[in-house]
């Protein structure tokens, strides 16, 4: 991962047989899957899953992707996949990184960029809207709470 962020989330996946491609590695655009199920979990974490967002009168279209294969995922392959939140004040960017739990090797890691835009009028917003901000900002304070109590 480029830089661990303020706030993560990770999710833990079996490579399956139908991920996989004629030459027994995973495909590469399973991987992207793979970082959509982990950037769910972190938007779940902060309380705003799907349905909080569709409530907020936002979406958040992905507008950027970047990927960089390291090392290939086989069929069976436990892999740990973690999004972690790097940027949030006028656009969203989340860093991904993709491990074998077995062995710790980095498989894959990636940074998508997204931009929040009106529900009704699709029109682009250039600083991010309070909905989010509010769940950001209340995970932070939640996490320095727990790094005092430590």
């Amino acid at each position: 991962m480029r830089k661990e962020g303020a706030i993560s989330a990770s999710i833990d996946v079996t490579v399956a047989f139908h991920d996989i491609d004629i030459i027994g590695v995973m495909w590469h655009g399973h991987y992207l899957k793979y970082f959509e199920s982990a950037r769910w979990a972190l938007m779940d974490h902060l309380d705003f899953g799907y349905d909080a967002m569709a409530a907020s009168g936002y979406a958040w279209p992905i507008v950027e992707m970047h990927v960089k294969y390291l090392h290939a995922a086989r069929m069976g392959d436990r892999l740990s996949v973690r999004a972690s939140l790097v940027e949030w004040h006028n656009r969203v960017v989340m860093n991904y990184l993709i491990t074998r739990i077995a062995d710790s090797e980095r498989l894959a890691r990636a940074q998508s960029v997204q931009a929040a835009v009106d529900a009704k009028t699709h029109a682009l917003q250039f600083v991010t809207p309070q909905p989010l901000l509010e769940r950001v900002e209340r995970a932070l304070r939640a996490r320095a709470t727990d790094h005092r109590e430590e």
